[in-house]
């Protein structure tokens, strides 16, 4: 049996300048407004762009990420709908194979170094009951696929993720949160930081919310002018004037 720490690793790593000209040249088609000549003033146009909402265009650009982490993870992982996934499977995996060296791997709990010595050791032991249990199991003659129903949500498996830039500012808004499980939010931590450096007009808001890098988002600019103030005022005040005037027309009888 073997236990070891979840982590992650970049399967598809678009270069940031390639990944964000992509971007900037499908927004810039919906005002037909000329491309950026310095850096400066493409990642001014960026983070305009995201300060007003307009995320469809942020689609135009993808990372694919390989999850080394517990089953648990994955199982919350491939809710986000809008994305490729690529798992390890237990079904035609047989783990009592030389080239997984006839043992399990399972996953540490990212609160593992914070509790005592009992509970640790009867998670161990638990862990060490499931693989021997396994593997007696596929040496009675059950395949793998059917040996794998007493497999725990620990147990180490890999999933390439591959996602378009909305949806991975989806799933870090998600998981990286507070109310997350405590093991995909470990993972995703780290993972939003690079994206945050790579990539940071798209995902530098995200970052600063959750405290991993980024920069403070800018505030939105009001759009009205002093006469549209003016003229939405002057507009509640006639109403306000009607409703009074009819309000006395009633009590009058009119």
């Amino acid at each position: 049996m073997k236990l070891i720490d979840q982590f992650y690793d970049w399967e598809w790593k678009p270069d940031p300048e390639v990944a964000l000209k992509r971007i900037e040249r499908a927004a810039r088609n919906c005002y037909k407004s000329m491309m950026s000549v310095t850096p400066e003033e493409s990642d001014e146009f960026l983070s305009g762009i995201m300060g007003r909402g307009h995320l469809s265009v942020i689609e135009h650009s993808d990372a694919s990420v390989r999850f080394i982490t517990n089953r648990g993870v994955t199982h919350e992982l491939v809710r986000h709908r809008i994305a490729a996934y690529s798992q390890e499977s237990t079904r035609y995996c047989n783990y009592g194979k030389e080239k997984f060296g006839s043992e399990l791997t399972f996953i540490y709990p990212v609160w593992w170094s914070l509790i005592e010595n009992a509970p640790q050791n009867i998670f161990k032991r638990s862990l060490e009951d499931d693989e021997r249990n396994y593997l007696r199991l596929l040496e009675l003659g059950w395949s793998p696929q059917q040996a794998r129903e007493i497999l725990p949500n620990s147990l180490k498996t890999e999933i390439v993720m591959s996602a378009n830039f909305r949806e991975w500012r989806h799933v870090f808004n998600l998981r990286c949160s507070k109310g997350a499980h405590p093991q995909i939010r470990e993972l995703m931590l780290p993972l939003l930081k690079e994206f945050a450096i790579l990539y940071a007009p798209i995902f530098d808001d995200v970052a600063w919310k959750y405290k991993c890098g980024g920069k403070k988002p800018r505030g939105k600019k009001t759009r009205y002018t002093i006469q549209q103030i003016s003229r939405a005022f002057t507009s509640l005040i006639n109403i306000s004037d009607k409703r009074r005037k009819m309000f006395f027309d009633k009590l009058e009888g009119k």
